[in-house]
């Protein structure tokens, strides 16, 4: 088997709820997988069941030597992939020669972009962060070129953030995990139960979902919130007395916990504001919620009516306050059984046409073939 190493971006104690479910269950169907982490907590290298190396993050300029000082053969590997940080990537590049591997790139989100847009939002002139942006991704572009691969999160995020890549693309997305199902759990309360996962920002506008909840007349509903941003969600939860009863602000600490949640709610919520940074990929959220048997309300962009179609199984709706409510209202007048017949038949789409099984198979064949 061929064998890979995984350089994330990412701590060891963050949600690895993407990586741990493609990376270290299907992958490893088709090829031997090392995954490695950097942390800022301990001193020495660690490895962990001879697949997980978390290194501290002092050594990230020297990453490929350090993992030589702890017996890790650098040449046994086929592949090494970086995500998201391009200094790591230049590293690797420099000693692709050397060790013989194949360089892959993994694009996972316009991180910097997204954080540009989050000033802007608070009212931030961004002019000289827009330039050097713009200077950056040209030179990013130019290392990531130089890889023998490129994974993107999806197509439409390659054309949007970095349009002349021109090397091989395997795209690498959220899926749903056949493995990790929970059974939808009917509750007895006569309300529909919505539910919104994940991050609370001014970006979001999720004032604009408030605003529509806020001018429903039928009250038959409660919001369930699940999101690390709590101190936001309270605060904007303050100019909105009137449905603050309503409203129920968790922060599901595991993946588990959140599934389990999710399968308590009615219909899940995934409306974002038209921008790149949100249509040109699917929401992980999206996932979440089928992968409980929960139905969505989404933002019709050209990503997601390409999975679902509306009012079969899913709804979609504009991110707009009157069309959020229009759409809102009717969904209070489907019964509970409408409901799950719908979030059924979603679940068997994305198991169908998007699970990470496929996807494995998919990525490893494309590599296989490099």
């Amino acid at each position: 088997m061929k064998k890979l190493l995984y350089i994330t971006d990412q701590d060891e104690y963050v949600d690895h709820s993407f990586i741990a479910p493609l990376f270290e269950v299907y992958l490893k169907k088709y090829m031997h997988v090392d995954i490695l982490y950097f942390t800022d907590f301990k001193s020495d290298f660690t490895c962990k069941d001879g697949h997980h190396f978390v290194v501290p993050s002092r050594y990230k300029n020297v990453l490929l030597k350090e993992l030589k000082h702890n017996h890790i053969d650098i040449s046994s590997y086929d592949f090494v992939m970086v995500r998201n940080n391009i200094a790591l990537m230049k590293h690797v590049l420099k000693h692709r020669d050397t060790y013989g591997y194949k360089a892959l790139f993994r694009f996972s989100f316009p991180k910097r972009k997204v954080h540009i847009k989050c000033e802007e939002a608070e009212g931030k002139n961004q002019f000289l962060k827009r330039c050097m942006h713009y200077m950056k991704t040209k030179e990013e572009t130019k290392i990531i070129n130089q890889c023998d691969a490129f994974l993107p999160t999806s197509e439409r995020m390659k054309k949007a953030y970095r349009p002349n890549v021109n090397i091989p693309t395997i795209i690498c997305s959220p899926a749903i995990n056949p493995a990790n199902l929970h059974a939808h759990q009917q509750h007895e309360g006569e309300e529909i139960r919505f539910v919104y996962v994940g991050t609370l920002d001014k970006v979001r506008e999720f004032d604009t979902i408030l605003d529509a909840f806020s001018s429903l007349e039928n009250k038959q509903w409660k919001l369930y919130i699940s999101t690390r941003d709590v101190a936001f969600a309270y605060a904007l939860l303050e100019k909105y007395p009137s449905i603050q009863e309503k409203v129920k602000v968790y922060n599901a600490k595991t993946k588990d916990a959140l599934l389990a949640l999710i399968a308590k709610t009615d219909i899940g919520i995934a409306l974002l504001p038209d921008l790149p940074i949100y249509n040109t990929s699917t929401p992980v959220k999206v996932f979440d919620y089928y992968a409980s048997g929960v139905p969505c309300l989404m933002t019709d962009s050209g990503h997601t009516n390409i999975l679902f179609t509306d009012c079969t199984d899913a709804w979609f709706c504009d991110f707009t306050q009157e069309d959020i409510r229009q759409k809102i209202a009717y969904l209070l007048t489907l019964s509970k059984e409408e409901i799950m017949q719908v979030g059924a038949k979603g679940q068997a789409r994305l198991l169908d046409v998007k699970n990470y099984e496929t996807l494995a198979k998919h990525i490893a064949d494309q590599l296989t073939a490099l």
